[in-house]
């Protein structure tokens, strides 16, 4: 099988169902629409347009920018902080028992109650979208960090502690690497998460440079629902494109993994 083959076949699904969705959007603009209300749903040759215009792309790409700034920060903090609370964790029973419950509730408490308090206590600029991120986005990262920390073979720890292993170098040459595997998943789980943070917090903070919430925020009382429709998209492709680069660090970066590992043949295939 051809690697030009591999590729349409990987690449065909994805396009259709992106070819089904422009239908469905056309038919949804022409047809289900009347044309005096057509700037409800406006088709999508006329979003691109619009959001061409240099002027609107310069706002756009702007607004972009900042939110991506904004989610890789908070990412970058996240991963920092969630990599030392799952590590302080996996050593001692007891810092697990007094820290999990708070990782579980920044998890389980709406982000929106607490994004006015982060205005009050630091202001409605960077710092503040910044942190919005980071705990949208820490505790997958502190989750799936200290499950891999967890789950390595109980047979390579004895084999460390045979040796005198002291904490330090069973955490760093033992546990750290067979954990990869899953503080890659937390890291892009957490990449998406961290992009919802950004467009949240500028949504909510209304001051400085606009970013992409702040202008899906404002086109709507401008009724530029083009204008809409293109931040809208650029925030998706924003967290698609994150998400991606993170699954393709986790495919390089595991490889020797066995969740990467082709299956081998089951059935009468085998059976020959």
């Amino acid at each position: 099988m051809s690697a030009a083959y591999t590729r349409l076949r990987t690449a065909l699904p994805p396009l259709a169902v992106s070819g089904l969705v422009l239908v469905l959007w056309y038919l949804g603009s022409y047809v289900l629409i009347d044309a005096d209300r057509r700037f409800l749903l406006p088709p999508p040759h006329e979003v691109v347009r619009v959001a061409l215009d240099p002027a609107n792309l310069a706002e756009l790409m702007a607004g972009l920018g900042l939110s991506a700034q904004v989610a890789v920060l908070g990412l970058g903090i996240a991963a920092v902080v969630g990599l030392l609370l799952a590590a302080l964790m996996s050593q001692a029973r007891w810092i697990e028992r007094a820290v999990y419950p708070y990782a579980v509730l920044l998890q389980t408490v709406p982000i929106l109650a607490l994004v006015p308090l982060f205005g009050f206590w630091f202001g409605f600029g960077l710092p503040s979208r910044v942190l919005t991120c980071v705990l949208i986005a820490l505790f997958p990262i502190t989750a799936n960090t200290l499950f891999g920390l967890r789950s390595t073979d109980p047979a390579l720890h004895d084999l460390f502690t045979l040796h005198r292993a002291s904490r330090w170098t069973r955490l760093v040459k033992l546990q750290l690497p067979a954990a990869l595997p899953s503080i890659l998943t937390g890291l892009r789980i957490s990449a998406g998460a961290a992009v919802i943070g950004a467009i949240v917090g500028d949504f909510f903070f209304q001051q400085g440079q606009p970013g992409l919430g702040q202008l899906i925020y404002l086109y709507p009382r401008r009724l530029q629902s083009e204008l809409l429709f293109a931040a809208v998209i650029l925030a998706s492709l924003l967290g698609l494109v994150v998400f991606w680069l993170f699954g393709t660090v986790a495919r390089y970066a595991t490889a020797w993994h066995d969740s990467q590992q082709r299956p081998a043949s089951t059935g009468q295939g085998a059976a020959r």
